[in-house]
């Protein structure tokens, strides 16, 4: 029923960011407490035990990554595009599925062995979860668990990111 919920609060906007894309917004369950909290408890809910930390990447998996970070009692960790961290930076370039981008994390942000759940938005291709990933590994750590509030099936994100070696992922909702 929560996961019933969280579905109709996100809308789909068709031609965004370009044509032929439908865009899905979550505006609408970030507007909605209830719905907000529901999907934050969902993915508390889906996490491990043991995390340390709660990694989210820019920008709208920061809006769910550092509550969940909260009820874990763990620390939050953003990934972030190039030129928005001070200081020494990983960074790790992908192709998304209308063009490309590069992530950036604090070299020093997570311990080698630390346990860490990544949480995002939406997966779809898997570059943005796969470039993380890539992240966590260069410093040591330990990618224990994937959750997104939104899985775009039809892309085949979740294929790519098993054929990384990634099989741990949850999706609340898939389109």
């Amino acid at each position: 029923m929560n996961r019933d919920l969280i579905a109709k609060l996100i809308y789909d906007v068709p031609d965004f960011p370009k044509p032929g894309v439908v865009f899905k917004d979550i505006t609408p369950l970030l507007g909605s407490p209830e719905g907000f909290r529901l999907t934050v408890d969902e993915l508390v809910a889906s996490a491990p035990e043991g995390i340390d930390v709660v990694v989210g990447m820019e920008a709208r998996g920061f809006i769910f990554a550092a509550p969940v970070a909260l009820a874990l009692g763990a620390g939050f960790v953003p990934v972030r595009k190039p030129g928005k961290l001070p200081g020494e930076v990983l960074s790790h370039s992908f192709e998304l599925e209308y063009g490309s981008e590069t992530l950036t994390i604090h070299r020093d942000a997570i311990r080698p062995g630390a346990r860490v759940l990544v949480v995002d938005d939406v997966l779809a291709t898997g570059g943005t979860v796969g470039a993380t990933a890539e992240l966590l590994s260069a410093m040591g750590a330990e990618l224990v668990h994937v959750s997104v509030v939104m899985e775009l099936g039809f892309l085949g994100g979740r294929e790519r990111l098993s054929a990384a070696g990634i099989d741990n992922c949850t999706a609340l909702v898939t389109v």
